[in-house]
């Protein structure tokens, strides 16, 4: 008794690879509630760099776990399940009181080369207290109050540099604090 052989499955898989790749169709995982000029993967990032976004993007896949808007004008929402936010190269100024409050899983969050950032409420980060690694290097701030850095139990890294800090007396406990810290060993430097 002689079988037929069986056809394979490697010209469909080479079909299918075929289609993804030209966009005649999409994956679900990729494309399903991906915002319009941003780009998803099925590792939960959403990639909206240099888009020129003016808004919050909408229609995130509800299990985002990585927002890159870096290089935008944009503002943004409630996302609870939020681990990693890049603002940087963005045209921020002031950053306002429990501005990221709403972000409760927020584990890093990067705020670097803004030229206009001079000032972040002592209060920003008060509601984050899953934050373990702040970047504010290369704005321009010149002071910042470390009553919020120290009030967060998780906080590892510290970027700092690239800023005009001032060293006037009001500014001491910020000059002061990365010493202390370091010498008990919680916090990696990094200014």
């Amino acid at each position: 008794m002689r079988l037929a052989p069986q056809p394979s499955a490697q010209p469909l898989r080479l079909i299918v690879l075929l289609l993804l790749s030209t966009g005649v169709i999409t994956s679900p995982v990729l494309s399903s509630g991906c915002p319009d000029r941003c780009v998803c993967d099925d590792q939960l990032v959403v990639q909206c760099a240099g888009q020129h976004l003016t808004t919050f993007p909408v229609n995130l896949p509800l299990a985002t776990r990585q927002l890159i808007i870096s290089n935008n004008q944009s503002t943004f929402g409630n996302l609870r399940k939020l681990a990693y936010l890049d603002l940087s190269f963005n045209t921020l100024i002031r950053i306002e009181d429990r501005t990221f409050g709403p972000l409760t899983s927020l584990v890093m969050l990067r705020m670097t080369d803004n030229p206009g950032l001079s000032e972040i409420h002592p209060d920003a980060f008060a509601e984050n207290a899953a934050l373990q690694v702040l970047d504010v290097s290369r704005n321009n701030l010149t002071v910042l109050n470390i009553t919020s850095l120290i009030a967060l139990p998780a906080l590892r890294s510290v970027g700092l540099s690239g800023n005009p800090w001032s060293c006037e007396c009001d500014n001491e406990d910020l000059c002061l604090w990365p010493m202390l810290i370091l010498n008990k060993g919680c916090l990696t430097k990094r200014w």
